[in-house]
């Protein structure tokens, strides 16, 4: 997972509300075994819609998404996590998210980050003409105009962003405590390492 810090440029002005994990990546797409080019199947039904943003060529690879309340409910399907980031989106923003939804992101090295309606709403037209700026070090979302939005995120979770670390990375940190157990354990209770190289 790569390191997070700030999120600047292109915000996708979306806004829709209890978009499901099914309208962000439909299930028929769920058969793949890679996670590259999911992004193309990313909001297939909204992508349908006559003058939808997703179709807008000024937001393609845009690293931020403004959404609506509730982004993310339905199931826990992580492909959700796994659309955006194909589509270049490394920060959802939005009133709130299914808790699910928000842990598959966070897991995956999305920060989602939960602002008031009124934040929301000025963010989204923002969007439509400038660039946005989110900072996870000073907890911040700004903009060309001086609005300056804070959020608060849960320190562990902010700690893993910024040094890009997932389950497997984390765990490494701790190499070398492992490595000691290992070999303590080994002296201790050798019957249990029977077999063990």
């Amino acid at each position: 997972m790569e390191a997070l810090r700030h999120v600047s440029g292109t915000a996708i002005p979306f806004g829709r509300k209890n978009v499901d994990t099914d309208v962000v990546i439909p299930a028929h797409w769920l058969k793949t075994i890679t996670r590259e080019g999911l992004g193309r199947g990313a909001f297939e039904a909204v992508r349908k819609e006559p003058g939808n943003v997703f179709e807008d060529p000024k937001y393609a690879r845009a690293p931020i998404l403004i959404a609506g309340d509730n982004f993310g409910c339905g199931s826990s399907r992580e492909h959700a996590a796994w659309a955006l980031l194909d589509m270049g989106v490394t920060c959802v923003i939005a009133p709130s998210f299914s808790d699910i939804f928000s842990g598959n992101a966070f897991k995956n090295g999305i920060l989602t980050v939960a602002l008031p309606q009124a934040a929301i709403d000025r963010l989204m037209e923002v969007a439509k003409t400038d660039p946005i700026d989110v900072d996870l070090e000073t907890q911040s979302v700004t903009t060309r105009f001086q609005d300056r939005f804070t959020f608060d995120i849960d320190p562990f979770r902010k700690h893993c962003l910024l040094e890009g670390l997932d389950e497997v990375g984390l765990t490494l940190t701790r190499q070398d405590a492992i490595g000691a157990y290992e070999t303590r354990s080994r002296a201790e209770l050798p019957f249990l390492a029977h077999g063990i190289a």
